[in-house]
């Protein structure tokens, strides 16, 4: 076993800035009143969460600090933001739009409305993973109430086109839910000014704690809550906040609005000098997603003939961890549903391999990693009884 350790799994899991873990500290001992408190002891830990509502507001440009809802991460907005919104107004209509390359949950629960009396549209896409405006045109009803489309799609790091598909979805009076899970910290975005009425966000996925996220929702956007009690954040959440984590993911959007921009031009170099030492040094190698119009920090390889489970077993044996896609479908030995919507074959899919860098990873990381895959695939296809003769001579 290595004793290097090269973390490139950023997707599945960032690790928290220290600057992040020093602001969240003060409210986990010196200031943990409940802040529904009306006493002084709670009064602290209101303003400091009011604070980071407004920091994580002006991180995707909303309107108010009042249009951001906290959540327990980017699951359960994406809950609140379909079911709440498609059970609250379904009498308007019971038509839902979504692209076959979402998160699981998004996925998931519009397959749970569609056993609950709605019709769902899941578009395809193409070989780089885009949404078809023309397609989604199409699909658009008078019965569609809600569309619901990824900024970028975190396993292929593909960016929508989000300001066009808002147009097209708003000119049939419905409303759109954006997952900005993967794109958020990486890329910026405007929900104003893109036609955006609900965007998800997720705490750890720009350094912050595990365990939080937010709902944004434009306003006279109306949701039914999943989670009933005593009524905070608007009564569309009960449960008392988790202040710690909510002050952490405050300041952890204030510093990616102030450090974005630097880091994503250093990341997308890393990025590019990645994809070029991987994709050109190995035959039969290949970019899965867009080859620009993707996340900064995201290289999604794969290599024809042999699994993605064997290369990252081979990296983990040289203290480098990678993935073979999201981290919430490991578990199953199926292919990625996103490889299979942009057309790769089952046995394409499963020889696919997912780096994501983050603000740790150097030149010379990446230099290593490209270094060591060419004799990791080698091995590994003379094994392989798929592999043509000549490649194992």
């Amino acid at each position: 076993m290595s004793t290097k350790r090269i973390y490139m799994d950023h997707t599945a899991g960032m690790p928290v800035d220290p600057r992040v873990i020093e602001a969240t500290l003060p409210y986990m001992n010196t200031f943990f009143g409940n802040p529904s408190s009306l006493h002084s002891f709670g009064q602290e830990p209101r303003k400091a969460m009011e604070e980071a509502r407004a920091k994580v507001a002006e991180l995707i440009n909303a309107e108010r600090k009042e249009s951001i809802i906290f959540t327990s991460g980017a699951t359960e907005s994406n809950n609140l933001a379909i079911k709440g919104y498609a059970n609250r107004n379904r009498t308007r209509g019971t038509h839902i739009i979504t692209s076959s390359i979402e998160h699981m949950s998004v996925l998931n629960p519009v397959k749970y409305l569609s056993t609950h009396g709605f019709k769902t549209t899941f578009l395809p896409v193409d070989q780089y993973g885009f949404v078809s405006l023309e397609n989604l045109e199409k699909e658009l009803t008078d019965e569609t109430i809600l569309v619901s489309i990824m900024y970028a799609n975190g396993e292929i790091g593909t960016i929508q086109p989000i300001k066009e598909i808002s147009q097209i979805v708003h000119r049939k009076k419905a409303v759109l839910h954006v997952d900005a899970t993967a794109a958020a910290g990486q890329v910026p975005i405007d929900v104003q000014a893109e036609g955006i009425d609900m965007l998800t966000i997720s705490s750890n996925d720009m350094y912050g704690p595990k365990g939080v996220g937010a709902l944004y929702f434009k306003k006279g956007v109306v949701v039914e809550p999943l989670i009933h009690g005593g009524g905070q954040e608007l009564g569309l959440r009960s449960g008392t906040e988790n202040v710690p984590s909510i002050v952490g993911f405050g300041k952890a959007a204030e510093l990616a609005k102030t450090e974005m921009q630097t880091e994503s031009e250093r990341l997308t170099r890393l990025r590019d000098r990645f994809i070029k030492g991987l994709v050109g040094a190995v035959p039969y190698s290949f970019l899965n997603g867009h080859p620009t119009k993707r996340l900064p920090n995201n290289v999604a390889v794969r290599y024809s003939f042999i699994e993605g489970e064997s290369m990252l077993l081979s990296l983990d044996m040289l203290g480098i961890a990678a993935s073979s896609g999201s981290a919430c479908t490991a578990k199953t030995l199926e292919p990625s549903h996103v490889l299979r919507a942009i057309g790769l074959k089952h046995e394409e899919a499963h020889g696919s391999l997912l780096f994501t860098l983050g603000k740790q990873n150097t030149e010379e990381e990446v230099d290593y990693v490209v270094s060591v895959m060419p004799d990791i695939v080698k091995r590994l296809r003379s094994m392989s009884p798929l592999t043509p003769k000549e490649l194992k001579e």
